[in-house]
This record gives C-alpha cells, structure tokens and sequence, in this order.
C-alpha cells in the first residue's frame, strides 16, 4: 500500500504529533507553536496529528491550521487520508471510501465499548464514560466549550471514562478490561479500545508514505503514556513536559532514546520541531524534501 501525493527523488520528513497537552496548551491553544507551525507549512512537511480526540475534533483543528495531511483520530482506531491531495494503493489493509475520505479503520465499534464499560460498572467499578454524561458534564469534566464538548461525544473507536479508586483497583481495572478482549490506555483520561493504538498507526502510515525510491525520516511529539506506541514507532521521538512541569516517567522508561524537550506543551512543541529542522538536516525545500 502506498500513499502518494507527488513523485519524490529525496527523503521526506513525516513529523506525527499528540494534540492535549502536545500542540495545545491547557486551553486548548496552539499560538505558542506558531513559528514552527510556520516552518512545516511553508515547507509542506506532512504533519500528521495523532490525538484521542474524534474526526470532528480534529477537523476543526486541521481547518485552524491549514492542514490537510492523513490525520489519526482516537488513539489510534481511524486512519483519514483526504481524497482531494492522495490517491491510495490498496495492498494489505482494508479501507472504506467516504465522500472527503478514505478511512483505515483499526479500532473496535463505539458501540461494543460502551457495552463493555456498562459491564465493568455492572460489576462495582465505578467508571463513567463520556457517553453517560451531558454536553455540559463533559464541558465542565474537561474545560472544553460546551460546542467542543458535543465534538468530543462524537466517538467512533475509543470510549473515554473516568473512575475513581486506588492504584491496585486500576490495575484490576485494566486487567479486567483485557479480559473482555479490549485494551486500555490512560492519557488525561482513561480509555477503553479495541485493538489499536498510535503506534500501530504510524507503522501503517510510514508504509503509506514509503516508495522504494524514497527514504521517510519520521518524528513524533508526546507528553503523556498514550503517546508511547507512536513515540516507539518514530526515528525521533520528542517528548514535552507536562502541564505541572515534569516529563512523563513512563514515557522516558519506555521510550528508548526520547529527546526531553525544556517547556511545557506547544511552548516544548515548537522548540523541538525549530531543533528538528535546523540539527537534522541542512535544508528541507518547499515540497518537505531533505537534502543533507
């Protein structure tokens, strides 16, 4: 399977990216990474957002910043690769054709999830998804506007839920979870997935972009454990620090070689992405192509 946009004689830069607390700040903003954000778009280096967060989610994003790159939506469950700049090679994955779209779909149904956290809490745990709550109650939950909260409700892959007990309930919870068949990730929040996750994204996106004529250099940019399959799965993985300041122990545990990145979310962001362009490669062009 290939994904093509335009011929390519030199090696291209693919740089994937975490939204919450990665590109966008605790307000949900991405202002303090616009002289980066600049520097990709001007060169057209693909910039793939890798987020929790749903399609509606994302688009609105992707229209804020003028991208139209393949993006990833809930943890990995959706590929979206825009009909309008691509055309698709279909060799090994399945893919369903939509009217902007065409989609790999990697995660479980929205619906077997929620009959799965209805099961877990049928059982004492005491977990509440985002589709058990009002517009409102995720608003309140997340600090979204209530006209983002209704975006974030719009899941296909991924439920998101809260739960309140001890360490050792967690790690009774995740077991659980895995038992029924379904995986489990924790960012902000907790997750319940099938099987899918960033990483098996990327890996099936780097294919995409792969010629044989053609080398992919690729980084990733995180802040949180969710962001540990795509960082694995990156030549360069980056991550920020966190709202409070520290970087992700998990992260720097199970990522071998991350770079950690002296500021908090976009303020990091754009730091890494300016030392990325500028330490690994002489000069990139306006098509995102590499020359050493």
């Amino acid at each position: 399977m290939t994904l093509i946009s335009r011929p390519q004689n030199n090696p291209i830069l693919v740089i994937f990216t975490d939204l919450d607390g990665t590109l966008l700040d605790s307000a949900y903003t991405y202002e303090m990474a616009l002289p980066a954000l600049k520097l990709v778009s001007d060169r057209n280096i693909p910039l793939i957002i890798c987020s929790s967060k749903t399609r509606a989610e994302i688009e609105l994003i992707r229209k804020g910043l003028g991208n139209d790159h393949p993006f990833v939506s809930e943890n990995g469950g959706g590929i979206y690769i825009s009909k309008s700049n691509y055309e698709l090679r279909i060799k090994d994955y399945e893919t369903e054709e939509l009217d902007e779209y065409y989609l790999i779909k990697l995660g479980a149904d929205y619906a077997d999830l929620r009959r799965a956290l209805a099961e877990i809490r049928g059982e004492g745990f005491n977990v509440r998804g985002f589709g058990d709550m009002s517009v409102k109650e995720v608003a309140e939950l997340t600090g979204l506007k209530e006209s983002d909260a209704e975006l974030a409700q719009k899941r296909q892959f991924d439920e998101v839920f809260t739960f309140t007990g001890d360490e050792a309930s967690v790690n009774k919870l995740k077991q659980r979870i895995n038992s029924m068949g379904f995986n489990y990730t924790q960012g902000e929040y907790f997750h319940i997935m099938g099987n899918s996750d960033k990483g098996r994204a990327v890996g099936i996106l780097k294919e995409l972009y792969a010629a044989e004529s053609v080398k992919v250099i690729t980084a990733a940019l995180g802040n949180s454990p969710n962001d540990i399959e795509m960082l694995n799965n990156v030549d360069h993985p980056f991550v920020v620090k966190k709202e409070d300041g520290s970087y992700s122990r998990q992260i720097l545990h199970e990522v071998k070689g991350c770079k950690k990145v002296d500021g908090i979310g976009p303020v990091g962001w754009n730091k890494a992405v300016k030392k990325l362009l500028s330490n690994f490669f002489d000069c990139t062009d306006d098509r995102g192509r590499l020359h050493r």
